[in-house]
């Protein structure tokens, strides 16, 4: 099978490819700024081409990419101790999360994906004040949790930043999200692969294709950041991200 017939495999016209580029460019800018979120951004462009299946390993594929290239420049601040204490709820998480991921109808995925992304942004655009500092048990329902929603909707990233915002100064509790996010693809990552997810060439294929849209989306986040501050940023995205949300669910119930 030549390269061609691997994307014909798609079978995306150009406008097609232009969207779902355009999509995986914004969702990295979001990634770069807010250190999560692709699949929050991703998610509701690429499932209109694409079950919610294939997406969450495909953007957990470029993720492994990123989330490293994020975790080089600020390893030092890395909080062990924290880190410690979340990666085995977040391992048990992701693996049920892949679970439900592909056993549940795809139908019930896309009503799921747009309630939890929906709750999501209320919560977000809702919630400003910084939480009082969580005890140390609450490692295990945010960890877990977050592996769960970050295997099967692709973005548990937030519940860590609650989580670590509460205990950790900012500049650590950023290094310690990007370290546990890089553990969370490699767990989600060998979780697919066990499942034989990768086995399908064509979806790494696509992979590789969209990798110069991740590289332009997170060199517009460094640009972004020296313009614009990181909460107006967010801000804006959370409101499309709603809207997203919300779209989703009204698609759901009117098939």
């Amino acid at each position: 099978m030549n390269w061609g017939e691997l994307l014909n495999h798609w079978a995306f016209s150009g406008v097609d490819w232009l969207v779902i580029g355009g999509g995986i460019t914004l969702a990295y800018i979001v990634f770069g700024i807010a250190g999560f979120g692709t699949a929050l951004v991703a998610g509701p462009i690429l499932i209109l081409f694409m079950p919610l299946s294939k997406i969450i390993p495909l953007l957990v594929l470029l993720d492994f990419v990123a989330a490293f290239g994020n975790l080089l420049q600020s390893r030092r601040d890395v909080d062990k101790p924290e880190l410690l204490r979340l990666l085995p709820c977040m391992a048990i998480g992701c693996t049920l999360g892949v679970i439900f991921l592909l056993n549940l109808h795809s139908d019930l995925l896309l009503l799921l994906m747009g309630l939890f992304i929906s709750a999501y942004a209320i919560y977000s655009l809702s919630v400003k004040a910084r939480p009082k500092q969580l005890a140390a048990g609450w490692s295990i329902p945010m960890g877990t949790v977050g592996g769960l929603f970050g295997a099967l909707f692709g973005s548990g990233g937030f519940l860590y930043a609650i989580y670590l915002n509460s205990r950790l100064p900012k500049d650590p509790a950023r290094a310690t999200q990007s370290a546990l996010i890089s553990c969370s693809t490699v767990v989600r990552l060998s979780l697919f692969l066990f499942a034989g997810v990768y086995a399908e060439l064509p979806l790494l294929v696509l992979a590789v294709c969209m990798l110069p849209a991740m590289a332009v989306g997170l060199w517009i986040s460094r640009r972004l950041t020296l313009r614009m501050s990181r909460e107006a940023f967010v801000q804006l995205v959370t409101w499309l991200v709603l809207a997203s949300g919300i779209a989703l669910i009204a698609r759901y119930l009117s098939t």
